[in-house]
């Protein structure tokens, strides 16, 4: 018979009775105060191109500069179109008429701009600034002007586009989202918590908490924007959401696993809860580290929003590690066993000498087959990833705001048919905002430009300072060649002596937000690489076992996107968001590397007992099922992202959710483990276990069975 597992003081001071009541007292009163906070998260949200785009870029300051010289130039312009496959009716005329005549009292200052016809004589168009500058009143005006145009003549297309319409459109695929993400999210890991335990009260505590660490995150994520100007949008939000029920569910499961194993071993709960948080919080504290500090890395982007990201992601999975190890220990306690009913672990003095192999055949032997051929194994697994990355080519850089949603919305119709009546920049053209001293060189300069159709008069500022004009492009703002007469424009602007000029616009948005994300994509992903790997060094204490792991990770996140690759071409969505390599690995690599974590952390712990190949069949036995129930739900958490009416969702969805099965089942289970069985025990090169250790072949022969993650 073994000695049970020393249980430290910290550990007893935790899962103390009187400990334990106290600590969920305090929960309660920090739960009291986090509520009313989180629940105000909305209001600083930020979704403005500003919010989005780094504080440097042309376009920022071209926007910062025209808000602070021409107030109310933030003002929403709807844009309305009108078109008919054959030449517009009288009666589509007087419609426009009288729809002009409707929107005055909507319209700045009465005036709604004249209807202007096609030279096809197919469409007409006008614009007008909205009267209102008020957030909250914006909306509404957006749904009367929509509510008129909802009804038309049989063979008349009208479409709301301009700023007002794009903003009606976000709305609409945000309206509730938030709501739906987190049922949706809730009920997956429910099921999945079901299925897993077979039990029908035990999902409900590590759900209730990862509720809970959701909550704690959006009260502290409502603090970090109002006193420390962190960005949030709704995207990271979302994503942090996802992250708090993804991780923090893996969490449980993981503590719930080893708990359950040391109720087998200890009379009192209270002692078995102690040894399960002392020998599984290494290797949680590991993975939340590695991907909280994955996720502050983001802080070094141009990108507004990816900046925003780091922090509002890294204090949602702070959130799920501490309360899945701070409050989630306490109540499982305060349950007692009843809890995992019907399948109710007894305390079973006798096992003090079982190998916990012998409870996880299937895993056995899936690990066998590893350890009789390990160079067949890891070759395969890499031939097979190697093989979908292929998938990879059928992709495109690039997303246009004609292609984000998932279905065809009111502006993105508006913005076609603007381009197919007039010229291709119409309803978004670039904005020049100049000295008022210049304005006639400015403008000249932009008029003798390829790929400038037309310019707009220009407007003077109130103090006689700036002015500003648009400037019609010539193609789609979306297009490669709009975006090189963007460039143009620039340089040609630029070299107006004291002009100061600056050019901004769509297409301009567009154009530095791509240019942005580019040099983050260069720049980010190998610190990420640095960071792994020195968290992997340093709880390891190893070199060779870290590199082989990362090496996995570049191997297993090219296949993730390749494989993903097929599904979307599969869907027709083959376009992705310039930010979607940047987060895909992110959160592959962060979230990936955690499942080997857990793998290679058994590994070193057995391999001190058992010798290095025995270790590593052990390690990949025990862990085998709670880390692949940890990687389903995950994948699955990140796969209720797909509820966002937009392609953005769609495609971070299915790229994570492969990528976390793919690491899952197939690099945990078997390239890292081949690899390190195939490589011997060097992999643990410097550190004496790569030097020196015992072979014992027999699980059952080591003395001390109590280390699991």
């Amino acid at each position: 018979m073994t000695t049970p597992a020393r249980v430290g003081p910290l550990a007893k001071v935790s899962i103390g009775r009187r400990a334990t009541w106290i600590g969920l007292l305090l929960w309660v009163g920090l739960i009291v105060l986090a509520m009313p906070l989180a629940g105000r998260l909305a209001e600083v949200q930020e979704s403005d191109a500003a919010a989005f785009l780094p504080k440097t870029a042309e376009a920022t300051r071209a926007l910062r500069r025209a808000e602070q010289a021409f107030p109310g130039s933030d003002t929403l312009v709807a844009v309305v179109v009108y078109a008919r496959d054959s030449r517009l009716t009288a009666e589509d005329q007087a419609r426009v008429a009288a729809d002009r005549a409707a929107f005055a009292h909507l319209a700045a200052g009465g005036q709604v701009g004249p209807a202007t016809p096609s030279g096809d004589g197919k469409a007409s168009l006008y614009s007008f600034a909205l009267a209102t500058g008020d957030p909250n009143a914006e909306e509404g005006v957006i749904n009367e002007i929509r509510d008129r145009l909802a009804s038309s003549p049989p063979g008349l297309t009208v479409a709301m586009t301009g700023s007002a319409g794009a903003l009606g459109d976000v709305i609409d695929a945000f309206s509730g989202v938030d709501t739906k993400l987190i049922i949706v999210t809730a009920a997956v890991v429910a099921l999945i918590l079901l299925v897993t335990y077979r039990s029908p009260v035990l999902w409900l505590v590590p759900l209730i908490t990862v509720g809970i660490a959701s909550q704690l995150a959006s009260a502290v994520v409502f603090l970090l924007a109002k006193h420390a100007s962190v960005t949030v949008n709704p995207q990271s939000e979302g994503l942090m959401t996802v992250l708090v029920f993804g991780v923090g569910t893996d969490y449980a499961l993981l503590l719930i696993a080893r708990y359950r194993e040391e109720l087998r071993r200890h009379a009192d709960r209270h002692e078995a809860m102690s040894v399960a948080l002392r020998r599984s919080f290494p290797a949680v504290l590991a993975s939340a580290a590695t991907v909280a500090i994955a996720l502050l890395c983001l802080l070094l982007a141009q990108m507004n929003n990816a900046r925003g990201l780091g922090p509002v992601g890294a204090t949602g999975v702070a959130a799920a590690f501490l309360v899945m190890t701070a409050l989630l220990p306490l109540l499982l306690v305060v349950c007692g066993r009843w809890l995992f009913w019907p399948f109710v672990p007894r305390y079973a003095p006798e096992l003090a000498g079982h190998d916990v192999a012998d409870d996880h055949r299937l895993w056995g032997r899936v690990a066998a087959v590893v350890e009789r051929r390990p160079r067949v194994a890891w070759v395969g697994a890499a031939v097979g990833l190697a093989a979908l990355t292929l998938g990879i080519l059928g992709l495109g850089l690039g997303l246009p705001p004609s292609q984000a949603y998932t279905k065809e919305v009111g502006s993105v119709t508006g913005q076609r048919l603007v381009a197919a009546h007039y010229p291709g920049g119409a309803a978004a053209p670039a904005e020049v905002v100049t000295t008022s001293s210049t304005v006639g060189d400015v403008v000249t300069v932009a008029v003798g430009l390829d790929g400038v159709a037309a310019v707009r008069p220009a407007e003077p500022s109130a103090d006689g300072r700036w002015a500003r004009f648009e400037a019609v492009l010539a193609d789609p703002p979306d297009s490669p060649a709009a975006k090189r007469t963007v460039d143009d424009l620039r340089a040609a602007v630029h070299a107006v002596p004291g002009a100061d000029a600056l050019v901004g616009g769509e297409t301009a948005i567009q154009l530095d937000t791509e240019r942005a994300a580019d040099r983050d994509n260069r720049t980010i992903m190998p610190v990420i690489l640095v960071v792994v790997f020195i968290v992997l060094a340093l709880l390891l204490r190893a070199l060779v076992a870290p590199l082989l792991l990362v090496a996995s990770v570049l191997l297993s996140f090219a296949a993730a996107l390749g494989a993903a690759g097929f599904i979307f071409q599969a869907i027709g969505y083959p376009n992705l968001g310039y930010d979607l390599p940047l987060y895909g690995f992110l959160f592959l690599v962060a979230l990936g590397v955690d499942y080997t974590i857990f793998l290679m952390t058994r590994a070193r712990e057995e391999a001190a007992t058992l010798g290095h190949r025995a270790g590593v069949r052990q390690a990949l036995t025990v862990t085998g099922g709670v880390i692949t129930s940890a990687g389903v739900v995950l994948a699955a958490t990140f796969g209720s992202l797909s509820v966002f009416p937009l392609v953005w969702g769609v495609h971070i969805a299915v790229l994570v959710a492969v990528g976390i099965l793919l690491d899952t089942l197939v690099v945990r289970t078997l390239l890292v483990p081949a690899l390190a069985v195939d490589a011997g025990a060097r992999v643990w090169w410097p550190s004496r276990l790569g030097r020196s250790q015992p072979e014992v072949h027999h699980p059952a022969q080591r003395a001390d069975l109590t280390h699991t993650v």
